[in-house]
């Protein structure tokens, strides 16, 4: 199969709880909570229930000082990293570094002035806590929509550089960054043109997305120029209502782009009157057999005398089928016919084969995520002029 060269954009590393986010690293997914964090039981069920559909981080948000005081509970109750999403008010977010939370989420802009920014920098380089600085087009700060005439890319580029150069004085260097809009075009060009002058990771999404379905295709749109131009290192899809959704979404659209395949990838032919089997019944129990698998390969099924010869050619297994009967293709080269009553049967067995080999020659691949350990990086400066650059291991 044809391996699509691909180049990431080179990051530092930044560990948040016993992840690592940034560098050569697994993208990894996240989402946030609905309830009010102070009722502690609602917020933790929530984070269950993300963490059971595949969830690696998890933002709670902290607008008020009950839902500070609660955050060492929470983060007892749980397994995943501890995010606490900070606006407006930064007394919280200095309150919230006092319990073990794992990564802090603010906007400078919004925090009322560089000296409370300034603060909130220290106590977190303090404690050894990694901070998102997040930049929104719909809350960009007046003087950089005044200086470019409204919230366009450069503008939120040169708010986000602002604020690292700023961190920097203070020493600190824990730093994601995200450039967030509900414009695609606005998104896509922001991280695109933040991606030549910083190396700080990014967290990649598009906000207020709205309502599934659109939503996720409207995601899927901004979020998948991005990732195959190699940009992002942990995305959320943002979707109304229940946040369980977001995290299937999020791991499809890294499936389909190819960053971070966890499962088994099945090609199907779309129903048309050239197909000559039963090919919805074959593709049902393929996927109920291949259910819990996480080995990055390619399965074509194809039920079309037309294409289906040589798209099952391009995948690492596949059939084309036809009148009952199936041709089974591996790398490329044609194995033997089945009827069609045997051809999942079939599948599986040269499944499993495909296995046993990939894993004896060190290639098989899957969706691990990459833990934090002890080790520390150092920075230097880049030819280029870019923000932050580290010496990556």
């Amino acid at each position: 199969m044809y391996k699509h060269p691909f180049q990431r954009h080179k990051t530092r590393e930044v560990g948040v709880g016993n992840l690592v986010i940034g560098g050569d690293n697994p993208i990894i997914v996240q989402s946030m909570t609905t309830p009010d964090t102070y009722n502690i039981d609602a917020t933790v069920a929530e984070i269950h229930r993300l963490e059971e559909a595949g969830c690696e981080l998890v933002r709670v948000t902290v607008p008020k000082a009950e839902d500070a005081a609660v955050l060492s509970e929470i983060k007892r109750r749980i397994k995943l990293p501890l995010i606490v999403d900070i606006h407006f008010d930064h007394k919280m977010a200095l309150a919230a570094m006092d319990h073990p939370i794992d990564k802090l989420r603010i906007n400078p802009g919004n925090l009322g002035g560089m000296d409370r920014f300034r603060l909130v920098l220290r106590k977190a380089k303090d404690k050894g806590i990694p901070m998102r600085i997040g930049v929104n087009a719909g809350s960009l700060e007046r003087e950089f929509a005044m200086k470019y005439g409204y919230p366009c890319p450069p503008a939120m580029v040169d708010s986000a550089i602002r604020y690292i150069e700023i961190a920097e004085e203070e020493g600190y260097h824990d730093i994601i960054v995200s450039l967030k809009s509900s414009d695609v075009l606005t998104a896509v060009e922001a991280y695109r043109m933040y991606a030549k002058l910083a190396n700080y990771p990014t967290h990649i999404g598009i906000t207020e997305a709205g309502k599934a379905p659109y939503a996720v295709t409207k995601s899927a749109c901004g979020l998948a120029p991005l990732l195959l131009e190699g940009i992002g290192d942990t995305i959320r899809i943002s979707l109304l209502g229940d946040p369980v959704p977001e995290i299937a979404a999020a791991f499809d659209i890294l499936q389909a782009t190819q960053r971070r395949v966890r499962r088994p990838e099945i090609i199907a032919c779309p129903t048309c009157g050239r197909l000559e089997i039963d090919l919805e019944k074959i593709i049902l129990q393929l996927e109920q057999r291949l259910a819990g698998r996480t080995t990055a390969i390619k399965i074509s099924v194809l039920g079309c005398v037309v294409n289906g010869p040589g798209e099952a050619r391009e995948a690492d297994l596949g059939i084309a089928a036809g009148g009952g009967k199936g041709m089974i293709f591996k790398r490329g080269e044609k194995l033997y016919t089945m009827p069609e009553s045997e051809m999942v049967d079939c599948l599986m067995k040269e499944i499993d084969i495909w296995e046993d080999e990939e894993r004896a020659a060190g290639r098989l691949q899957a969706g691990a995520v990459t833990f934090k350990t002890d080790s520390r990086e150092e920075d230097h400066d880049d030819a280029n002029g870019r923000v932050g650059l580290p010496l990556l291991k």
